[in-house]
């Protein structure tokens, strides 16, 4: 018996209506671009957000990376609760064309490899120890930079002795552990504490700033005793000759320029220029590496440090056309932004943002309460930015004005308390 044909029409125009409704969700939740960030807890996992247009992020998914994080616990100093754990930088890294992902567990002194699909999903395809093993609560494997060349991954530690391992990459992400070691200790400073590392666009040298140049003790009053690195003894920035295999030759040591070096990015588009972030000299400097790893400073530009020193200023971004950089101020919750014209910083807007409150519970080295930012990510048309804020439990997002510096909030997305490190997209 045939339907009428009203009913035809009205089953027909359901159908077409939920298809298009269908269509319509799939168009607004696709990302233009997909930002990654492992939460450090004790089970650590990758958070991994997808980007819209307008700057937002919305959670795709978490991925457990089989590793251990230190969770909030801050073995640097010993504190019980506190943000950016290991006081470093890069422990998530993307290569080989945002095909790969690596992250480091730093409980467990290992590292994770994930396969990075088309659409920016995540699988884990390996883990293995870094080689160092765990000397009370906790690891402290803690920043990455990989060799495309040698497909070497190389990992730092914040604690030595052997503060450098490295693995080779096979073509389908797996990790060999490599037996070389490398320390960034001298003779008479035998307890170091590395921040970050980082390869040389030619990938001819590896870079390590130091932060402090014996582990952190407390002083009677509670107060922290803290040996700043590159302070009395200009030796704060550790270079290494790389080989064409990827194995290192013996280090040199080199004037970082300031006090307390953290943070470095290359120049895009430059083999030899670089900014270097120092956190209790509380500015960023341009220095140069020449072919026989020489390095020389430009002069240290600080922000304003009347709130209160050392305003701890770490993590760097640098846009496309390398006109701006953002310097991230962990002692004040805030951004700030400097102009770089022919190789000449000068500060732009500082600070950039409204300062991000926390719980309230953390007080930074100047005494001042913190939201804790830490890693940060600029996304590659320069329009958007991205700060973790530990203490606050948020990764906020901003548009950047380009112009005058000034960064907008336009969004806030849930993360865990304390415990987040590392940001990494495309």
């Amino acid at each position: 018996m045939n339907r009428p044909v009203s009913s035809n029409l009205i089953s027909i125009a359901l159908v077409l209506c939920l298809f298009g409704a269908f269509r319509v969700d799939a168009r607004a939740s696709d990302p233009v671009g997909h930002v990654y960030m492992q939460t450090n807890e004790t089970k650590n996992r990758i958070m991994h957000f997808g980007r819209d247009a307008d700057g937002q992020l919305e959670l795709r998914e978490s991925i457990p990376t089989g590793g251990a994080g230190s969770g909030i616990f801050k073995p640097i100093s010993g504190q019980e609760s506190a943000p950016n754990a290991f006081e470093g930088a890069g422990s998530v890294i993307l290569a080989e064309s945002n095909t790969l992902l690596f992250a480091t567990n730093g409980g467990d002194n290992s590292v994770t490899s994930f396969r990075v699909s088309p659409d920016g999903e995540l699988s884990m395809i390996d883990r293995q120890s870094t080689g160092e093993p765990v000397i009370g609560r906790t690891g402290t494997a803690k920043s990455l930079a990989y060799r495309s060349q040698s497909r070497t991954l190389y990992v730092l530690h914040a604690f030595g002795p052997n503060h450098l391992r490295s693995y080779t990459v096979a073509k389908d992400g797996k990790l060999k552990p490599r037996p070389e070691r490398h320390s960034v200790n001298t003779a008479k400073k035998t307890d170091r504490v590395s921040s970050q590392v980082v390869l040389s666009p030619d990938g001819g040298f590896l870079l390590v700033d130091i932060l402090f140049d014996a582990h952190p003790t407390a002083n009677p009053d509670g107060s922290r005793n803290l040996a700043v690195a590159n302070a009395a003894d200009r030796d704060g920035l550790v270079i290494f000759p790389v080989r064409d295999d990827g194995t290192l030759d013996e280090a040199s040591f080199a004037d970082a320029g300031g006090a307390g070096p953290f943070y470095m990015a290359f120049l895009n588009r430059s083999r030899d220029t670089f900014l270097n972030g120092v956190a209790a000299g509380d500015g960023v400097l341009v220095s140069r590496i020449d072919g026989k790893g020489r390095v020389t400073n430009g002069p240290l530009i600080s922000i304003d440090t009347s709130p209160g020193r050392p305003s701890e200023l770490c993590w760097l971004q640098v846009t496309s056309d390398n006109s701006l950089v953002l310097a991230t101020n962990f002692g004040y919750g805030t951004v700030s932004t400097y102009r770089l014209v022919e190789g000449q910083l000068s500060v732009l807007k500082d600070p950039a943002n409204n300062a991000i409150p926390g719980d309230g519970t953390f007080r930074a080295v100047n005494g001042l309460v913190s939201s804790g930012p830490s890693d940060s990510w600029l996304t590659p048309d320069d329009q958007y930015f991205c700060q973790i804020f530990g203490n606050a439990s948020v990764l906020v997002s901003y548009h950047l004005d380009k112009t005058s510096g000034r960064l907008t909030e336009i969004g806030r997305t849930p993360i865990p308390y304390n415990s987040p490190q590392g940001l990494a997209g495309f």
